[in-house]
């Protein structure tokens, strides 16, 4: 007997309807829907409320091979979310290309080291070029924290290769302009990119 016949056979022995049985695990009704129409698997967690809602063990509801499989998903999904918000969280951080004194600006015969914010040693055009990459990578950090947080698969590789293309063009910029210290920076964070998706792929057996 599949997991979805023994779940249905499980609620209706209680006499339950799949909302009272969503109520009592705490998951939704589409959820359990999900389960008892064979469309899905419940994770780990959700596994052990069932098995112990209704006094059975795990064994009884999955074959060793399902479950494993089941885990083996999880832990895949685990670590795609741990990686999201890590190279989210690593875009964010350009956000510090535009507020630490990395611009060098001449004042009275003296270099000074300035923000974006007070940078006046170039053109406008240059400048406006700093600001269109760096909120460019803000907002990719953003909105991969966004998506990864909500569990939204669709457009996360667009955004993840969108990062590393926008931290590859604003270290070239960067190189063009001379700007050391913020390319410097930017470089870093490039590198500090490349090895979370190098250990992401490794752990989920893609590289």
């Amino acid at each position: 007997m599949e997991f979805y016949e023994k779940l249905k056979e499980l609620r209706k022995s209680r006499g339950m309807t799949q909302e009272e049985l969503a109520e009592a695990l705490y998951v939704s009704r589409t959820a359990i829907s999900k389960w008892e129409s064979g469309r899905g698997y419940p994770s780990i967690d959700s596994l052990k409320e069932i098995a112990g809602f209704f006094s059975v063990t795990i064994d009884e509801l999955l074959t060793g091979e399902r479950l494993l499989a089941i885990a083996e998903k999880e832990n895949k999904t685990n670590i795609q979310r741990m990686c999201g918000m890590l190279l989210g969280v690593v875009d964010l951080l350009s956000f510090l290309l535009i507020i630490l004194p990395l611009y060098p600006d001449t004042a009275e015969g003296h270099v000074y080291s300035v923000n974006l914010l007070h940078y006046t040693e170039t053109s406008r055009w240059i400048c406006r070029a700093y600001w269109v990459l760096y909120l460019a990578l803000v907002i990719t950090g953003a909105g991969k924290l966004f998506l990864t947080r909500c569990n939204v698969e669709k457009g996360q590789n667009i955004v993840t290769w969108l990062s590393v293309v926008l931290g590859i063009v604003t270290v070239l910029f960067l190189a063009l302009t001379r700007q050391v210290y913020a390319l410097v920076v930017v470089f870093l964070l490039l590198v500090v990119k490349g090895m979370v998706l190098l250990k992401c792929g490794e752990k989920m057996g893609v590289l």
